[in-house]
């Protein structure tokens, strides 16, 4: 077994995208529109499966947001540094909610940002 992908449901279906693909650097790799059932889908990552997991991105028609809830933690993303990454984020107009450091307890260098709709995003950095 292996992850495929995770969804999201989003207020805003271009938006989200444009998030996921300038600002994180994603690729859209698909979308899906089902006018009858009211929903729009949208596939994003940095590369497609099988070799990568996916983002789903999902949009109900008329829905503009979402209660994230308590259960929900986060994506993690692996980056070569966290700080740069920060950076670029900050500068395409992300947020950025937690500046880079260790990690409490520990060494590993992580950052959080926080996408349109709420969602937290780890980053973790990562050896090249």
């Amino acid at each position: 077994m292996r992850i495929l992908h995770t969804m999201l449901r989003v207020g805003d279906l271009q938006r989200a995208v444009d998030f996921y693909t300038r600002v994180l650097g994603m690729k859209l790799l698909r979308t899906t529109e089902r006018p009858d059932q009211k929903y729009s889908l949208a596939f994003l990552g940095y590369g497609s499966n099988p070799e990568h997991a996916e983002l789903e991105l999902t949009y109900n028609h008329g829905v503009d947001h979402y209660d994230l809830g308590t259960a929900y933690g986060h994506i993690a993303l692996g980056v070569e540094d966290a700080y740069a990454a920060c950076e670029r984020i900050r500068a395409a107009g992300g947020q950025v909610t937690r500046e880079p450091g260790p990690v409490k307890g520990g060494t590993s260098v992580i950052a959080f940002v926080t996408d349109p709709d709420g969602y937290k995003i780890e980053l973790i950095q990562r050896d090249a």
